[in-house]
């Protein structure tokens, strides 16, 4: 099961809003077959596993371990439950049960009732765990929701406007590896929010530049449309949402996608329900204090990942208070990562 797990973060940014799952088949202990999630619309963790094993005979002897349990619907591909009954297995392990009510125990159903011996749980956290974007979204019916901003030692986000440059930018506090680590996460997330203000204030591309990867969807709330027509957002190099209460159709730029959502409720918590309606798993927040406050005073909220500075600047932004269940921290260079978990 170790290794369904490390099979199947290979499909992490590549597989939502389905799930990314490992799969290996073994007979007398021996692994004779393995495969993860393609790329969403492809196949499943179990067909590659499958298809991946030579000599078909030697999988009526085989033990099939997945980290979640095997689809029994239609989607994009036929259910994966048929395909391991096609082949006569005679064993199935699974790291934890598929929430999802289209599957949510069907599949283990389904794989009993054809003779099939079945085993549910098999380190079932470290499953969870790994998989938690997917479960967030159908247990919550919302994204998981990772929070990431930058602070000096003395807790600011940006120092004082005097101290910037006049042209708008972002403001660098943390290293060139710890700048590229975050667009590593970026590839790994479905889509990336931020508010009006630091579309304005720093003009960021939101992109995977420094690294090699997908780039997220780019989600900007801009309630008024007032980020100018010229930003980096507005550059077709990724996909662009906007989030507004302007109806006015004639305002919205070409090729860029607009969403009318009401403002005078709770902003996260509408965020949330549009997000999940979206099919978007996962959703990355690189606002300013603003926007990751509302959604820590809301309670949406999953991880917490902030970089500490050697940076001092005794003035300017303040950066979001947080509490939760620390997680781990690490040394990059002179930053400090720090990652914490809401419980």
């Amino acid at each position: 099961m170790l290794r369904c797990i490390q099979l199947g973060k290979r499909g992490l940014g590549t597989t939502a809003p389905n799930p990314m799952v490992g799969c290996v088949l073994v007979v007398d202990d021996t692994i004779i077959g393995e495969g993860f999630t393609s790329p969403f619309g492809g196949s499943h963790a179990e067909v590659n596993a499958l298809n991946s094993v030579p000599v078909k005979s030697l999988l009526k002897q085989a033990t099939l371990y997945v980290s979640l349990e095997p689809c029994s619907h239609h989607g994009k591909t036929p259910p994966c439950v048929d395909t391991i009954i096609e082949h006569n297995l005679q064993r199935v392990v699974i790291g934890t049960k598929d929430p999802n009510p289209k599957v949510a125990g069907k599949g283990v159903a389904k794989l009993k009732e054809a003779g099939i011996e079945v085993t549910v749980g098999v380190l079932e956290p470290e499953c969870r765990w790994y998989l938690r974007r997917f479960l967030t979204y159908h247990t919550k019916k919302r994204p998981y929701i990772i929070l990431k901003w930058a602070q000096s030692q003395d807790g600011f986000m940006a120092p004082e406007p005097a101290l910037r440059d006049d042209t708008p930018q972002p403001y660098w506090i943390s290293n060139e590896y710890s700048q590229q680590l975050v667009h590593k996460w970026r590839s790994e997330e479905q889509a990336i929010l931020i508010g009006t203000h630091t579309a304005v204030r720093d003009n960021p591309s939101l992109t995977t530049r420094l690294w090699a990867g997908k780039n997220p969807v780019r989600v900007v709330i801009d309630r008024n449309l007032s980020v100018p027509k010229n930003a980096k957002l507005f550059d077709h190099m990724a996909k662009t949402l906007v989030i507004t209460e302007v109806d006015d159709t004639s305002q919205y730029l070409k090729g860029i996608a607009y969403e009318r959502i009401e403002f005078g409720k709770s902003l996260p918590l509408e965020l949330c329900k549009l997000f999940y309606k979206l099919e978007y798993t996962s959703i990355f927040i690189e606002g300013g204090p603003t926007t990751l406050e509302s959604f820590i005073k809301s309670q949406l909220w999953d991880e917490a990942r902030i970089f500490k500075s050697e940076i001092c600047f005794k003035k300017g932004l303040k950066a979001p208070q947080i509490a939760g269940t620390f997680i781990q921290s690490e040394k990059i260079e002179k930053d400090e990562l720090l990652i914490i978990k809401n419980d």
